[in-house]
């Protein structure tokens, strides 16, 4: 501890950084006080040992931020972390998660995680005493997604030819009128209307015309 493995320019902001280490994922977030954004970067053993992942960013600064223990975790979402910003009036969940396409367990995502029990009393750690911390699975909390049942909506063939074949072949061949419904009969008789209507404009325009043709032909002589 004495030098540090790798330094990072963060910004010119003079806000707090509030940091989330999940030790399942090797990621670090890095939420600042006053500031609208969580950055996030992935730790590795390795040389240049931290590496720049993503920024998510929102509108309004956060005054606070809470981080949701990985057994709290929806797993069959492939939800890997959950943080509680912390506004003005209210607290805004906000879920990040992994896009998988399988429905499986992802062991990668989720291995044995540290449970709700402590590993060392009070009196323990105030003498010394260290103790690595209790894992428990989180597989118990995943549910299977159910199979969807393949639906064939296309009609076969061969049943309205077996169909028309009985018919034709039946002892007595029935034909079958179509009734109208009651919508068609109700169109029906608005389009009658209408077509009345034209008519009686259609001759009274023809009445006008006549007219204004007789006026003409008086003027002109």
């Amino acid at each position: 501890m004495d030098e540090p493995i790798s330094v990072h320019e963060m910004d010119t902001s003079n806000g707090v950084l509030l940091p989330f280490y999940d030790p399942d994922t090797n990621v670090v977030y890095l939420c600042g006080k006053g500031d609208s954004s969580i950055r996030y970067f992935e730790i590795t053993d390795e040389a240049p040992f931290v590496h720049y992942l993503n920024t998510f960013t929102t509108k309004e600064p956060q005054r606070g931020m809470g981080y949701m223990p990985k057994r709290g975790l929806d797993v069959n979402k492939c939800e890997i972390a959950r943080f509680y910003k912390l506004h003005e009036r209210k607290c805004e969940p906000i879920i990040m998660t992994v896009p998988r396409k399988s429905d499986l367990f992802q062991d990668d995502l989720y291995p044995d995680t540290a449970g709700p029990d402590c590993a060392v009393e009070a009196e323990d750690w105030f003498d010394g005493k260290n103790g690595e911390p209790i894992l428990i699975s989180l597989k118990h909390g995943y549910v299977p997604g159910k199979n969807r049942d393949l639906k064939v909506v296309k009609k076969n063939i061969l049943d309205n030819k077996l169909t028309k074949n009985a018919e034709n072949t039946g002892p007595a061949h029935k034909t079958v009128t179509p009734t109208p419904s009651i919508k068609n009969e109700a169109k029906l008789d608005e389009i009658l209307k209408e077509v009345k209507s034209l008519k009686d404009l259609i001759s009274s325009q023809e009445k006008r015309i006549t007219k204004l043709e007789e006026q003409m032909s008086k003027i002109a002589i």
